[in-house]
């Protein structure tokens, strides 16, 4: 099962809890969310019997003291960190992904270069028209989230090397590739 950090706090947010309140100024901003409200938010979740057997984290850890955080509370409950996998793409291309994709109201993903609708704003999926993009999937903002990921993120990959757990990925090749490198990763760990 994979677990999106970005997907739990928004629900926090919808839902209105104390964690997702403290979270939507911050995640609107384009900033890191704190530690201790990712870290609560992240503990709930891995306490569901559904991720007993384990998960792919996604978005989470993003510093140090979060791995280090997330180090121990896994060593609570008997588990660690199997792969740590580094989806290298260069920023300029991300700023591109990032900033060009949209959404049907039915979930279907879409990309103002990499993916449209057979027909022009027509879901393929629903058939519906209405296509959102989030607030913060804007150019500057995503400019904002690299500055904070090299600043703060990046030092990860010296990290779980150390650890003999980073898996190395260049992201920059095709879709299909990429999902055959991670499917070949996650299925070698979980063995």
């Amino acid at each position: 099962m994979q677990l999106s950090t970005g997907d739990l706090l928004r629900a926090a947010v919808a839902a209105k809890t104390p964690a997702g309140l403290a979270a939507k100024a911050v995640m609107a901003a384009g900033g890191l969310v704190s530690d201790e409200i990712v870290l609560a938010i992240l503990n709930d979740r891995l306490s569901k019997p559904d991720v007993a057997a384990g998960v792919v984290l996604d978005g989470f850890p993003r510093t140090i003291g979060q791995a280090k955080a997330l180090d121990s509370l896994l060593a609570e409950k008997g588990q660690k960190i199997t792969a740590a996998i580094s989806l290298e793409v260069d920023d300029a291309a991300m700023v591109a992904r990032v900033s060009g994709r949209y959404t049907c109201a039915c979930g279907e993903g879409y990309h103002d270069e990499f993916k449209h609708p057979s027909t022009a704003g027509v879901c393929d999926k629903c058939g519906g028209t209405a296509f959102t993009r989030r607030a913060d999937d804007n150019a500057e903002t995503v400019r904002s989230r690299l500055a904070a990921y090299h600043a703060q993120t990046a030092p990860l990959i010296s990290y779980y090397d150390g650890k003999d757990v980073l898996e190395r990925l260049d992201a920059m090749r095709s879709i299909a590739e990429i999902r055959q490198n991670l499917h070949a990763i996650i299925v070698g760990v979980a063995v």
